[in-house]
């Protein structure tokens, strides 16, 4: 590829990304959006598909002998929050960086992408090749990624975009959320009656602070879980008869879901525990697979991811690879480098054969 042609892709993912930020795209409110990257993609010839706000692309010669690669990404974003000095959804250039809403999160990575699949779509491949820009990500809903993936072809392998400062996240922590109850029986604070919910629930809250995960993973660490909402009472001269808590539960890849929490009912002496999902497991891919492979050729150094992504949901190898920090994610005035855009682009023209 030229100079000049390396250019113009940069330049056609930047003014993408622009469009984007000037269009609120919550989760699960991104249709205009999707209207907007169905255009442009269909502008350049890329023959989208689309189900709900997911939009995908299957590249020519599609052959079911091949391994077939998945290059991912989503469209929506948080909510802004309130810090911002600038106005998030106005998209701004001021020396190398873009800032506006999703710029960093994950923006860059799919602007980045879906010029790696232009590129990639027409040429002689070993491999089949898929793009995804999928929905609802940001809350893990279930008509984002999980109601593409019975639509496409078997995948074997997937790269998704995520902020990750171009070097290969190739395990990530899975994410379980947890209600607990502790019941007791109401009565008036004055008098020596009632049964107080918040003393019911110390002992397994004090259990759940103390207990520690026996297997640490490399690459993750221990998996955690932590308490972070509770709520009782009504009002201070009331016993209070319901205690509602919750646990926000991160597994490495030593422990599913469904056996962390069947262990922890079995723990609680008090407490009753419900599980919102288990569906969002912990995801890795071997250090040895032919394309993690090429990024520590390149010099690149794997590491593991605490927070989730749309890996959670794919029931193949997948690891995360693509431009900005992670730190900058959520967070007020968020930006991505152009440069970044630039470097992504070439690295992952370089990973993928």
């Amino acid at each position: 590829m030229s100079t000049e042609e390396k250019r113009q892709y940069v330049n056609d993912a930047v003014e993408l990304l622009k469009a984007l930020i000037a269009i609120p795209r919550i989760s699960r409110n991104e249709a205009i959006a999707s209207n907007l990257i169905e255009e442009w993609m269909t502008n350049w010839g890329l023959n989208p598909k689309r189900e709900a706000n997911n939009l995908w692309a299957v590249a020519d010669n599609y052959n079911e002998a091949k391994p077939t690669l998945l290059l991912n990404a989503h469209i929506d974003t948080v909510k802004p929050v309130q810090t911002w000095t600038r106005n998030p959804h106005q998209p701004s250039i001021e020396d190398d960086r873009l800032y506006g809403l999703g710029s960093n999160d994950c923006g860059g990575g799919l602007v980045t992408l879906m010029q790696v699949y232009r590129i990639l779509k027409d040429s002689d491949r070993q491999y089949n090749l898929v793009f995804v820009a999928s929905a609802e990500e940001e809350v893990s809903g279930k008509n984002g990624i999980e109601r593409v993936l019975p639509l496409l072809p078997k995948i074997d392998v997937a790269i998704v975009g995520e902020p990750t400062g171009m070097q290969p996240a190739i395990a990530e922590k899975g994410l379980m959320v947890i209600d607990g109850y502790a019941k007791g029986v109401s009565g008036h604070a004055a008098r020596n009656e009632g049964v107080n919910a918040i003393y019911e629930a110390l002992d397994d809250l004090m259990w759940l602070r103390d207990y520690r995960f026996r297997k640490e993973s490399p690459l993750l660490g221990a998996t955690k879980m932590t308490v972070t909402q509770v709520e009782s009472g009504t009002q201070h001269n009331v016993i209070p008869d319901v205690l509602h808590f919750v646990i926000d539960v991160r597994t490495n890849e030593f422990y599913q879901n469904e056996y962390v929490f069947a262990f922890l009912q079995k723990q609680m002496k008090r407490c009753e525990l419900k599980v919102r999902s288990f569906r969002l497991h912990s995801s890795s891919i071997a250090e040895d697979h032919p394309l993690v492979k090429r990024c520590t050729d390149l010099g690149l150094k794997p590491f593991g991811s605490p927070t989730l992504s749309d890996q959670a949901l794919m029931p193949f190898p997948s690891f995360k690879l693509g431009p900005g920090e992670s730190a900058r994610s959520h967070s007020a005035d968020e930006f991505i480098c152009i440069s970044e855009i630039e470097q992504a682009l070439e690295t992952y023209l370089k990973i993928i054969p």
